[in-house]
């Protein structure tokens, strides 16, 4: 089946693909992750890219986000061919307008919670006094001023998460990429976790692109991308921006 064309978008794409490929080498098989991938997405928009395992949607995040290139064709950022970039380059084009949000939250054991949203800040060369305020302030935005000289092993997995969502904000990102947010949690902290990514991508206007199975955060996507066998099969909206968040 041939992967659908790219819808026509009433204002510049911060993400554009065009043709991209991308294969890896499993010892003496190729495995051909992404065919041909184009896809193109607005800023502001909340984006669910699903299909079943295997359909290549970590590998089409990663490129996204800017930790993978691909084999054939052309990613646009912002208007910027990344290709051009040389790797410090294109490395602080991913620190300040990219945030990760992981399955495994992927924090620093040794570190608080504060340290841990500071880290990226660090990595930015913003001074210590104003990565303090900037990290504790959205803390305090997803609940968790309270908690925030606790260690990751303190904190419950919802807790984590949420550590993991303000670290991924707290640079101000254009773009933030979340590979199966609601994983690791049960019910309750999916819910809040949902709600707090909804919220977020709402008021700070950021572009939500996540991969999951979870049907709950899959219809509050106002568009969804199927992949299958590396190819785009199905880009549908679903309005949900018009209609408000749904309950």
């Amino acid at each position: 089946m041939n992967a659908p064309e790219s819808k026509v978008l009433a204002k510049p794409a911060l993400l554009a693909l065009n043709e991209v490929q991308r294969s890896y080498r499993l010892g003496q098989t190729t495995v051909q992750a992404l065919r041909s991938v184009s896809l193109a997405i607005t800023p502001g928009e909340m984006v669910a890219v699903w299909g079943p395992s295997g359909s290549g949607k970590s590998t089409l995040l990663n490129i996204l986000g800017l930790i993978d290139a691909p084999d054939q064709g052309k990613l646009l950022f912002d208007g910027t061919d990344v290709s051009t970039l040389k790797d410090n380059d294109l490395a602080d084009l991913r620190n300040r307008k990219v945030g990760f949000v992981f399955q495994a939250f992927n924090l620093v054991p040794v570190f608080s919670a504060l340290e841990n949203v500071m880290l990226p800040l660090h990595v930015m060369g913003v001074n210590p006094g104003d990565a303090m305020g900037r990290a504790s302030a959205w803390l305090e935005r997803v609940g968790l001023e309270t908690f925030k000289h606790h260690r990751p092993d303190r904190l419950s997995g919802g807790q984590r998460q949420r550590v993991a969502i303000a670290r991924a904000l707290v640079t101000s990102p254009r773009l933030v990429i979340a590979d199966e947010p609601t994983a690791n949690l049960d019910s309750e902290n999916s819910a809040m976790v949902l709600d707090l990514l909804w919220e977020m991508s709402q008021s700070e206007h950021v572009t939500c692109l996540f991969a999951s199975h979870d049907p709950r955060l899959i219809e509050r996507a106002e568009r969804l991308v199927l992949l299958r066998d590396g190819a785009i099969v199905e880009d549908r909206s679903q309005g949900n921006r018009q209609q408000g968040r749904p309950q």
